[in-house]
């Protein structure tokens, strides 16, 4: 289990990380989000000791995390890097032994790996004959080969086209499901939704909201509509409670209101003559209220 406890770091006048405090179980996967510069990259050089921070303490397992425990993580840099002149199975071959893993132990599972990813390519291929996505899956096989129990990813889906996104998806929930821990950084909200137990949200080195995805959606209330019906824009604006209203292409409405129960008002209007093909009230996405948190933090 990883704990980090109370993480300040400033450079200068600045401060990038502010008493950032969170937990991260086996088995569960941590999104952290927040905009460029917000303290993300600088959160998991602290938890990887490459910075020192200001105050306080970073712990795996009740022991305060160091050097002893390097070889049980797996990091995947926003700044990629590989060897282009050296062939894939030598190069995931030397980052798992720089992890404590032996040939013996790692040579049977590279065939494994470049299949679960769909590298398009031979073990025996130089990595700068490859193309750029399969290049990134290889950094990311060399980051997950060794199998280890904390996994940091920063922005692991920058550059994947929706079917290498969805093969990382898996890869990710199968290490999930293995029991290692797991930490993201990622400017896709859907990824975040998808795969995360628990979020933080950074801005500005400070959090603004750290919880369970799902509870953090609740709390904002269901204050988005999408609805199919025979009832017009101007009829809808009328409906007191309605903040703003979207019409999509097929002519159904996005409807954000002001007040969840105006949800009611809005469904009893909708079916007054019967069925209708789609009323459906939401809390707001992580997106909006991700820009919403950023806004007020900037007010």
């Amino acid at each position: 289990m990883l704990e980090v406890k109370n993480l300040r770091k400033t450079f200068d006048d600045y401060c990038a990380v502010d008493n950032l405090t969170f937990t991260v179980k086996p088995g569960t996967v941590m999104g952290l989000i927040g905009q460029n510069g917000a303290g993300k990259t600088t959160t998991f050089r602290l938890i990887l000791d490459f910075l020192k921070a200001d105050r306080g303490e970073v712990f795996w397992d009740g022991r305060p995390i160091g050097k002893n425990e390097y070889d049980i993580i797996g990091y995947l840099p926003e700044e990629r890097g590989l060897y282009p002149k050296v062939t894939i199975q030598d190069q995931l071959l030397y980052f798992a032994q720089l992890r404590g893993k032996t040939k013996k132990e790692i040579e049977p599972k590279i065939d494994e790996w470049m299949e679960r990813f769909q590298v398009k390519g031979k073990k025996t291929d130089k990595v700068k004959t490859l193309s750029k996505g399969n290049q990134q899956k290889v950094q990311l096989i060399a980051t997950l080969i060794h199998e280890p129990k904390l996994i940091i990813l920063d922005e692991p889906f920058s550059g994947l086209d929706p079917v290498n996104a969805e093969l990382l998806k898996e890869g990710i929930l199968s290490l999930k499901n293995s029991g290692s821990c797991v930490i993201f950084s990622s400017h896709n909200m859907d990824h975040v939704e998808k795969i995360c137990d628990h979020l933080i949200m950074l801005n500005n080195g400070q959090t603004v909201l750290n919880g369970v995805v799902h509870e953090i959606r609740q709390s904002f209330g269901r204050t988005k509509v999408f609805l199919e019906s025979n009832l017009t824009l101007d009829e809808i604006q009328a409906i007191a409670g309605v903040e703003q209203i979207k019409v999509h292409e097929d002519q159904s409405f996005e409807i954000t209101l002001n007040d969840p129960e105006a949800g009611k008002v809005l469904f009893t209007a909708a079916t007054k003559d019967g069925y209708i093909p789609m009323f459906n009230q939401q809390p707001p996405t992580l997106e909006e209220i991700f820009k919403q948190k950023v806004g007020e933090r900037h007010a």
